[in-house]
């Protein structure tokens, strides 16, 4: 096979990559609170970090987490052993998802966003749970 130039041209790009490690690569992981929970039973390990405020935590709580709120995760992040499993939750997913990225880019192996948050763990998990 031959390559022109203009195939040439697409691979440079790609040499820009070498410089990566390979944490650099890992990405975040996307998991429903059903996906979390069937994996956590089936033995793998996972720190369910919860980044919700306190008077959040007040009315919806989830036994077995840690919990940092968002704003406070720079200041706490000795707590989390960045070699362990992180899954990350919070309302909705949106700042679980910032957590998370915050995370990866620090030194964490294996990161995770509960999408959906606790929202969706009170109507797939438990019910009790109360949906704010």
């Amino acid at each position: 096979m031959v390559f022109g130039s203009q195939t040439q041209a697409n691979l440079k790009p790609l040499a820009s990559l070498r410089h990566l490690k390979w944490r650099d690569l890992h990405m975040i992981e996307d998991m429903t609170p059903g996906e979390f929970v069937g994996r956590r039973d089936s033995g793998e390990l996972w720190a369910l970090l919860d980044v919700r405020e306190a008077w959040e935590i007040n009315i919806a709580r989830i036994d077995q987490t840690i919990h940092i709120p968002m704003a406070e995760i720079p200041a706490r992040i000795a707590e989390l052993d960045a070699s362990q499993a992180v899954a990350v939750l919070c309302n909705s997913g949106g700042r679980s998802a910032r957590v998370a990225n915050y995370l990866l880019q620090t030194g964490f192996d294996r990161v995770a966003n509960i999408v959906g948050g606790i929202d969706t763990w009170s109507l797939d998990i438990d019910d009790s749970i109360p949906r704010y």
